[in-house]
């Protein structure tokens, strides 16, 4: 996760010095895009996500997400590495396709993610073992951005911030394609009794079925489900308000401080309370479900911190004085790093409904958010003309701050904490077999 998101992050301040270099180093070759293109190339990344989600989900569920996730990384890797050559050479078109192969080869990363969970976490250690994991996105920011900044002024410009990551992502794969494993009947080195306490929670807590990489998935019962589609709702809501910080803070920052080392800094530092606030959030969602909570009452109180929360922080923008940044950058840093509460909040949900399909569930509703993190820095990029004009910049936080507010309201009316029925093969087929004869004797 820390990984992946360092090469998505990148982009987001290495695009102010390709398109001027005079906020970095001068001396390095710049493409004087303006707003509309930066958040092209911004979005770009994201259309090539989409597609393939729902496929990353299914291959990860039927084959291996150890192995495609590794694959997936390792090409990333690369497209990243040749994106400042390529660039050079064929300008913006260059850099569309090399981001949307990355988005295209990373879609990967949180079915995956989300099927490794669902084979290796007991549900009483779930909060914390499924934040750790998560947390690697806020890690990841909080040191592409600072690191993505200072290399962007250095001698080396702003190339060096591809090379350096897609080196990274490169060495990663290679080291977790030989010490991962898909689930701890398969891992090299585990210990029997380790392995057996997480085979046994997870069967009798969970109905697992230990060969669920063979089941039928019920894509007419997830998709006719109320909790499913609330959670495809809030991961829709989630996306846009964070997605929206994330890849325009640092023109924010830009905007309104005139420098793009300060961008990477002050960017950053959200991110880093996102980071640390996860811990503590998640280890009292766990406490509370062993003190007798329902897993579905902790998810949601979970969420509306996560959400609610920025969307009273975002709200508050608009009171910030014009002539002082300090009260914004407190504001922003409160309103991400409140959103630490959705790791162990809608985020985990997915292996709380169906256990046997989280992956796949996790890639649908990926899908439909990635569709909202495209749309989102290019309503930005309308909205602001200026982004010096701290008012223009207000709308975008409201807007936000309003699909916070929404998403999360749907999420407390029809989410769920329990596991659903569709995920026992058993009880569909059986339904299936129920329905279909019902509809035999009405003709009959």
């Amino acid at each position: 996760m820390t990984i992946g998101y360092s090469l998505r992050v990148a982009m987001s301040v290495a695009i102010v010095a390709m398109a001027d270099a005079k906020t970095a180093n001068p001396d390095i070759e710049d493409y004087g895009w303006d707003q509309v293109q930066k958040n092209l190339v911004l979005s770009s990344f994201f259309w090539g996500y989409v597609i393939t989600q729902v496929p990353s989900g299914y291959i990860a569920g039927i084959w291996s997400g150890q192995k495609l996730l590794s694959i997936g990384m390792l090409l990333c890797g690369i497209l990243n590495i040749v994106t400042p050559i390529v660039t050079s050479r064929w300008d913006l078109p260059a850099v569309l396709v090399c981001r949307i192969g990355m988005g295209l080869t990373q879609a990967c990363l949180l079915p995956c993610v989300q099927t490794l969970l669902s084979k290796w976490a007991p549900p009483s250690e779930r909060a914390r073992l499924g934040t750790f994991a998560y947390a690697g996105a806020q890690f990841g920011t909080v040191i592409t951005m600072p690191i993505s900044g200072f290399l962007a002024m250095s001698s080396l410009g702003w190339p060096s911030i591809f090379y350096i990551f897609g080196t990274l992502a490169i060495l990663w794969s290679m080291v977790f394609l030989y010490f991962g494993a898909d689930s701890p009947a398969e891992h090299r080195n585990i210990s029997q009794k380790e392995r057996m306490f997480i085979e046994k929670s997870l069967r009798t807590t969970e109905n697992e079925n230990e060969s669920n990489q063979k089941l039928r998935i019920p894509w007419k019962e997830m998709f006719t489900s109320l909790p499913m589609w609330a959670l495809m709702i809030v991961h829709c809501g989630q996306n846009w308000g964070y997605w929206t910080l994330l890849t325009e803070m640092p023109s924010y920052m830009t905007g309104v401080m005139k420098n793009i080392e300060k961008s990477g800094v002050f960017s950053a530092l959200p991110y880093l309370a996102m980071w640390i606030l996860s811990f503590p959030i998640s280890w009292l969602a766990d406490y509370s479900l062993k003190k007798g909570a329902s897993r579905g009452s902790v998810r949601k109180t979970c969420n509306t911190v996560a959400h609610w929360g920025p969307a009273i922080a975002l709200a508050c923008m608009s009171i910030v004085p014009t002539d002082d940044y300090t009260w914004a950058v407190v504001i922003l840093t409160l309103a991400v790093g409140l959103n630490a509460g959705s790791l162990c909040g809608y985020q985990i949900n997915h292996i709380d409904l169906s256990p046997n399909f989280a992956g796949t569930m996790m890639s649908i509703t990926n899908c439909f958010a990635t569709i909202t993190a495209i749309i989102a820095p290019l309503i930005c990029g309308l909205i602001v003309t200026d982004e010096t004009n701290v008012y223009q910049w207000n709308i975008v936080f409201y807007v936000s701050a309003a699909i916070f507010f929404l998403g999360n309201l749907i999420f407390m009316i029809w989410g769920k904490g329990e596991v659903q029925w569709w995920n026992d093969p058993e009880e569909v087929e059986a339904r299936r077999q129920k329905r279909d004869g019902d509809v035999r004797n009405k003709r009959t």
